[in-house]
């Protein structure tokens, strides 16, 4: 598995409350402790609104986690282009703007995001609210490559969604705790106007939201998505975020399996050989009930 977008709070480094908000440690043992009974092998560390724009914490976390996990950061629009190279060399390959929470001049995080992806082929991941996807479609349809987190928050912006998702958009899968919406349909959706859409994340350890992530939330998407699920789990978000492919092997449960050389072949009979054909039925007397 693959976990698109999971936080992670070491007090090691700086943070910044927001809206009177400082959430509580979750360090990388927290989340190998919470997700051990499933296979993560790779995943997205993203940047929260508590942690501004330090870039500390997020390179100890890559470097820690090591092959298969990338950054997703926040960064201040007057960064410099020496600043992108690097991060990207540390693991970072995206940008997130956080609408719901940060704010910003949306025309300065444009041309950031513009010149991120100019640089290092960086995306831009939107944390917003879905009343906001409408009036923000003529900036948003400017940026190369975009993701948006938690599937948009609510019902509301889903013809929206949908419509950025046709023309090839990437949704997280994530948050479902947080969200106003009726997550299996909305999933559904998405998932059948592009299967490649659908990015899972567990949004651990769910700051801020009405409940973290549970376990079931992998049987919503699987009853969502059915035999694609191993796209939404691993393959869509690799290729999104430019890793390897995995090999996957499925194996027909109940094969046809060889005959064993032991075992004689069936024989030809010859027609002499065959049994004869049952006797005609005769046609039964008609009665004439006059």
């Amino acid at each position: 598995m693959f976990d698109a977008h999971v936080h992670l709070i070491d007090p090691r480094f700086p943070l910044i409350e927001n809206e009177g908000y400082l959430p509580d440690p979750y360090t990388i043992a927290d989340y190998k402790r919470r997700m051990s009974r499933f296979d993560i092998d790779g995943g997205a560390v993203v940047s929260g609104s508590f942690q501004g724009t330090d870039q500390t914490y997020l390179r100890a976390a890559l470097a820690e986690l090591g092959d298969g996990w990338i950054g997703v950061t926040n960064l201040s629009p007057d960064a410099e282009d020496d600043e992108i190279v690097d991060l990207n060399f540390a693991g970072v390959r995206a940008i997130r703007f956080n609408l719901k929470r940060a704010g910003g001049d949306i025309v300065g995080l444009t041309m950031l995001a513009l010149r991120a992806w100019e640089i290092a082929r960086w995306h831009v991941e939107l944390y917003i609210d879905g009343s906001m996807l409408g009036s923000l479609e003529p900036v948003i349809t400017k940026l190369p490559k975009l993701s948006i987190d938690h599937m948009g928050m609510s019902d509301e912006c889903l013809p929206y969604l949908l419509n950025l998702v046709d023309r090839g958009a990437k949704v997280k899968a994530s948050g479902f705790g947080r969200v106003s919406m009726d997550v299996g349909s909305a999933l559904h959706k998405i998932h059948t106007v592009n299967p490649e859409a659908l990015m899972f994340g567990t949004d651990l350890p769910g700051t801020r939201a009405g409940r973290p992530f549970l376990d079931s939330d992998v049987d919503l998407i699987a009853d969502a998505v059915g035999p694609d699920l191993h796209r939404v789990l691993e393959d869509n978000a690799r290729a999104f975020y430019g890793l390897p492919a995995k090999e996957r092997h499925f194996e027909d449960p109940n094969p046809t399996l060889r005959l064993d050389a032991s075992q004689a072949p069936t024989l030809r009979l010859r027609r002499s050989e065959l049994p004869l054909p049952p006797p005609p039925t005769l046609p039964l007397p008609r009665i004439d009930r006059r």
